[in-house]
This record gives C-alpha cells, sequence and structure tokens, in this order.
C-alpha cells in the first residue's frame, strides 16, 4: 500500500530552508507593514489603532485632544513608540531569517522565533479583558503571524533534516 506520501514530490532540506526563510522573511516585512499603518494613523483623523472604532472607544481624537491635550499628545507619543517597536522587530526578524536562518543558522531561527514570540506574549493579552480584539485590529497581526509560523517551520522541518543526513 502506498503512502501518501509517496505521492508527494520530495523536497529538499536546502530547499524547505530558503523557502521558510524567505517566508519567514516576507511575515518580518509584514510586522513592518503594519507598524507603518499604525505610524500613520496616528497622524490622521482616525487617530485610533487599525480595528478600534466607537465601539471599543466612545471617544475619538477631537475629543481626547479637547479633554485633555496632555493626554492626547500622551497617547500619540505611545502610538509612534509602539510602531517604532513593531517595526524594529519586523526588521530584525525578516534580517535574521533572510542572513542567518537561510545560511543554515539554527541560533538566528531561535531567535527570529523568539522575538515575535515575546512581543505578543506580552501585547495580545491586554487586548482581550477591554474588547480591544476585534478582528480588524488584531486580524492582520494574526494573518502575518500565521504566515511566520508556516515560514519557520518549513525552515525548521529543513534545518533538522538535513542535520539529520549529514
Amino acid at each position: 500500500m502506498a503512502t501518501a506520501s509517496a505521492h508527494l514530490p520530495a523536497v529538499s532540506a536546502q530547499s524547505a530552508v530558503r523557502t521558510g526563510a524567505a517566508v519567514m522573511s516576507l511575515a518580518g516585512l509584514g510586522f513592518v507593514g503594519y507598524a507603518v499603518i499604525f505610524f500613520v494613523r496616528n497622524f490622521t483623523d482616525s487617530f485610533l489603532e487599525l480595528g478600534i472604532g466607537s465601539g471599543e472607544v466612545s471617544v475619538g481624537k477631537a475629543q481626547i485632544e479637547q479633554f485633555s491635550p496632555s493626554l492626547y499628545h500622551y497617547i500619540s507619543h505611545l502610538h509612534i513608540a509602539v510602531s517604532g517597536f513593531i517595526a524594529a522587530a519586523g526588521l530584525a526578524v525578516a534580517c535574521l531569517a533572510w542572513f542567518g536562518v537561510r545560511r543554515g543558522q539554527m541560533w538566528a531561527l531561535g531567535t527570529a522565533v523568539a522575538v515575535p514570540v515575546l512581543g505578543l506574549a506580552v501585547a495580545l493579552p491586554a487586548h482581550y479583558p477591554w474588547g480591544f480584539d476585534t478582528l480588524g485590529h488584531l486580524g492582520l497581526i494574526y494573518l502575518d503571524t500565521l504566515i511566520f509560523v508556516v515560514g519557520a517551520a518549513l525552515a525548521y522541518y529543513g534545518l533538522t533534516r538535513s542535520r539529520a543526513e549529514t
């Protein structure tokens, strides 16, 4: 009896590593893209993060600024700072994947995985108690994380397979 894998084309370990690293790099750049959206919205009338509206926050930019200009500036500075850290993490992940994982460095894979895991482990839990877990707000991050996980799994498969073959 033939197995399902007998009908699938063989994927070389090196091909899996290169493809996985490329997908991880793309996802890292996706994090940078999300940071750009986050940054730009701070300077528009939207002000609040993507996917956060009147259902989650009962006031908008003008009302916050009218209520307390210093609070408005404080929130704005947080938006700018968070977008910078998201972009920096995304760039780090993309570079680690492209220049380290693609060359077969297991430490680069571990670090590239640890960076978004740490960021998401700290950031995501705060979204749920106050209803900021909307699909419009977290959907792009969930999608980008899924893409990243696929790439990381493929790269890990290739790296462990190539080590087992040597």
